[in-house]
C-alpha cells in the first residue's frame, strides 16, 4: 500500500497521562494503533480485525473505537480534509 501523505494524529492533553496507568500490553498496542493509522490513515484498521474498529452512535455519534484488548478502547474522530486523527481518550469499555 503507497501512501503520498502521513496522516497527522492529535491526542488530547489527557491521553498521555492516562498511558501511564495503562497495562504494558495496552500502551505498546496503542502504539502499535497510532503507527499504522500515521503510515496509512484509519482505513487500514479493516485488516486488523483484532482491533474491531467501528463507528458510534448516541452521544457519541461521528466518534469511531478501536479495541486495544477486551477492555480498552481508543476512542477517536476523523478529519479527512485536513488528513488528521483526533485521539479523544482511551478508555475501559463502558459505553
Amino acid at each position: 500500500m503507497i501512501n503520498n501523505k502521513a496522516w497527522q494524529i492529535v491526542e488530547h492533553h489527557d491521553i498521555e497521562k492516562t498511558c501511564w496507568r495503562l497495562p504494558p500490553q495496552v500502551q505498546k498496542k496503542y502504539e502499535f494503533w497510532k503507527e499504522l493509522i500515521y503510515k496509512f490513515g484509519p482505513e487500514v484498521l479493516k485488516k486488523y480485525p483484532g482491533y474491531h474498529d467501528e463507528k458510534l452512535n448516541g452521544w457519541r455519534e461521528g466518534q469511531r473505537s478501536s479495541r486495544l484488548n477486551l477492555q480498552y478502547r481508543v476512542i477517536y474522530s476523523v478529519q479527512k480534509e485536513l488528513v488528521r486523527v483526533n485521539v479523544i481518550e482511551i478508555t475501559p469499555h463502558r459505553y
